[in-house]
């Protein structure tokens, strides 16, 4: 993952602007750009984490350490036609992860679904054990 954008541009649900991450990678060589809508109203602990562990900054704007974001973090897991996981920045493997309120936070709700092409969710080990890990639910269309 070599470089995160941040963009708060509305995205419309329900009436309702969501702030957009934009993920800028390469994948078999070739760029691309992935658009990253954050469900706030939804999982708000939740976004907060992803949010500011793609921009490098706590939503109070204070810098994160350098090696406390998914900057250059690889895709450690892949299923074709399935799914791609990333953001263990502090082992680069799958078995790490850290969020920002500690090493690991609370469910919030399984209000949405994994069903979704472009869907992304945080990868963990059970029940409240989120930490920095995500996967994205591609379909075999990445």
């Amino acid at each position: 993952m070599p470089d995160v954008k941040q963009d708060d541009s509305p995205v419309k649900k329900d009436d309702k602007p969501l702030p957009n991450v934009y993920l800028e990678t390469s994948i078999n060589g070739k760029e691309a750009k992935i658009v990253i809508k954050l469900y706030d109203d939804v999982v708000p602990k939740t976004c907060a984490n992803f949010r500011s562990l793609y921009t490098g900054k706590k939503s109070d704007q204070t810098p994160l350490p350098p090696s406390f974001t998914y900057r250059s973090t690889p895709f450690h897991r892949i299923i074709p036609n399935f799914m791609i996981q990333s953001g263990d920045f502090e082992r680069q493997d799958g078995t790490g992860g850290i969020s920002i309120y500690g090493e690991k936070f609370p469910d919030e709700n399984f209000e949405k679904k994994h069903g979704k092409i472009g869907l992304v969710s945080m990868a963990n080990c059970g029940a409240h054990t989120n930490g920095s890990q995500v996967f994205y639910y591609d379909r075999g269309k990445v």
